[in-house]
C-alpha cells in the first residue's frame, strides 16, 4: 500500500482531459463549468448615469442657492438637453446624466420652489453619479474559463447578452455495486444474508451534486464473468465508471482483477494507508477512469470524495478543491490507527470561531454511513503521525456539506 499523499501525487498525474463542450442556454446554465473567458462587449454602464433621485446639475452652481429646472430625464429616456450654468434637470435612479452636468443632488438635499430648486445641503463634486464602466470596461475579463456558473456569473452574462454559453459536456459517470449479497430496490428478499443496494444511489447523488451525468448500471453478482461484462458495458456507456465492492483479498473479490486483467487498464495504485478505504483502487483506459471502491457505505463514500470527485472537475475543466479549515475540539479525539483517518464529525459555529464535535456517531465499522447524515456533517482529517487530541486543540476540517 501507499501512503495517502502518494496516492493524491498519482491520482494528479493521471491525464484526463476534458469530455466536450456544448452550447446552453443561459437560463440552463446553472453549476455548469464555463468553457471560454467571458470578455465585456462595452462599458458597463455606457454612459454617466444617476445613482439616486434628484437634480442633476454643475457642482460649482450649488454655490448659487437657486437653480432653474428645465427638463426632467426619467430611466429610460433621452437626455432633453444640455445642461447650462443655473440649470437643473430632474434626474432618476438610472437615468442618463445630461452633457454639461457633472453632479446629482439628491432629492432630500433641495425644495423645488416653482419652477426653481433651492440648495439645502451641497454635496461633493461627482455625487451619486455612475462613471463610464463602474461596472466593468470593454475587453475586461469578467468571468474566466474554468470558472463554475452562479447566480452572479450568470447575472454578469445576462447583462452582457449571452444567450447561449459554452460550457464544458457533463462527464458520464457509470455506477456499478457488486456483491452476490447486494439486491436491487424492490426486488424481494429471499436470504436474511441480502442486503439493499445503497452505495450506488448514496454514489448517483454526489455525481449529480457536483456536475455529472449518473448512469446506474445495477448490481451484479460476484462472478468473475459477470463482472467483466457489466464493466465493458461501463466502459462503454461512461467516462468515469465507478465499482464498490470486489477489491479486497477475499476468495469473491474480483473487481481488482477483472481491471487489471481482463480490461487491461492501467492501474495507478490499488491500496492506500486511509482509514476507510485502504483497498481503493484507480485505473485509467485510454481517457476513461476507472475507481474501484469498497463495499462498505461510508468507505465507498469518504474514497469517492477522495478520489472520483477530482477526476469528475478535471473532465469538466475545473479543479476539485476540498475546504479545509482548522476548528476547535469541543471533546476528546480518540485516533484509532497508524492511517491518515476521515472521521466524521459535526461542525459547528460559535462567536464566528469554528468547533468540532463527535455526538450521535456510532463506532463500529465502515459500513455506517448515518454518521454523515446532517447539514453540518464534516469529516476530521489526521494524518498517520497525529495521536489522541484533547478538548481545546486545533484539528483539521474537510467540510464536505458546507
Amino acid at each position: 500500500m501507499i501512503s495517502f499523499e502518494e496516492s493524491v501525487k498519482k491520482l494528479a498525474a493521471l491525464d484526463f482531459a476534458p469530455v466536450g463542450v456544448q452550447k446552453v442556454c443561459l437560463s440552463a446554465c446553472q453549476g455548469r463549468v464555463l468553457a471560454e473567458d467571458i470578455v465585456a462587449s462595452c462599458n458597463s454602464p455606457e454612459y454617466e448615469t444617476a445613482a439616486m433621485d434628484g437634480f442633476a446639475i454643475r457642482y460649482e452652481d450649488q454655490k448659487m442657492g437657486r437653480l432653474r429646472i428645465v427638463g426632467a430625464t426619467p430611466a429610460g429616456s433621452e437626455v432633453p438637453k444640455v445642461l447650462e450654468k443655473g440649470e437643473a434637470i430632474k434626474t432618476f435612479t438610472g437615468s442618463l446624466m445630461p452633457p454639461g452636468a457633472d453632479t446629482l443632488i439628491p432629492i432630500e438635499n433641495v425644495e423645488v420652489a416653482g419652477d426653481e430648486v433651492v440648495i439645502r445641503e451641497p454635496v461633493p463634486k461627482g455625487f451619486s453619479v455612475r462613471p463610464v464602466g463602474e461596472n466593468y470596461k470593454k475587453g475586461e475579463v469578467l468571468i474566466q474559463k474554468g470558472a463554475r456558473l452562479g447566480f452572479a456569473e450568470i447575472g454578469v452574462m445576462a447583462s452582457l447578452n449571452v444567450v447561449f454559453a459554452k460550457v464544458y459536456q457533463k462527464p458520464r459517470v457509470a455506477i456499478l455495486a457488486t456483491g452476490s449479497e447486494v439486491l436491487e430496490l424492490g426486488e424481494d428478499r429471499t436470504s436474511l444474508a441480502q442486503i439493499r443496494s445503497s452505495n450506488n444511489y448514496t454514489l448517483e447523488a454526489l455525481v449529480l451534486r457536483h456536475g455529472g451525468e449518473p448512469v446506474q448500471m445495477g448490481a451484479v453478482q460476484d462472478d468473475r464473468a459477470t463482472i467483466t461484462q457489466a464493466l465493458r458495458e461501463a466502459l462503454e456507456s461512461a467516462d468515469i465508471v465507478v465499482t464498490t465492492g470486489g477489491v479486497s483479498v477475499g476468495d469473491y473479490d474480483f473487481v481488482k482483477d477483472v481491471i487489471r486483467d481482463d480490461l487491461g487498464a492501467e492501474v495507478a495504485f490499488k491500496g492506500v494507508v486511509i482509514k476507510p478505504g485502504q483497498h481503493v483502487m484507480v485505473a485509467k483506459k485510454e481517457n476513461k477512469a476507472i475507481i474501484g471502491l469498497p463495499g462498505f457505505a461510508y468507505s465507498s463514500t469518504v474514497t469517492f470524495l477522495l478520489y472520483a470527485l477530482p477526476v469528475l472537475y478535471r473532465m469538466q475543466g475545473s479543479v476539485y478543491e476540498p475546504k479545509m479549515v482548522y476548528a476547535t475540539l469541543k471533546e476528546p479525539f480518540v485516533k484509532r490507527s497508524r492511517k491518515t483517518e476521515f472521521t466524521p464529525c459535526n461542525v459547528t459555529i460559535e462567536d464566528g470561531a469554528l468547533f468540532v464535535d463527535f455526538a450521535g456517531n456510532r463506532q463500529g465499522s465502515s459500513a455506517i454511513l448515518t454518521n454523515m447524515l446532517g447539514q453540518n456533517t464534516a469529516l476530521a482529517v489526521t494524518a498517520p503521525d497525529e495521536g489522541n487530541k484533547e478538548a481545546g486543540e486545533k484539528i483539521l476540517v474537510w467540510l464536505i456539506n458546507w
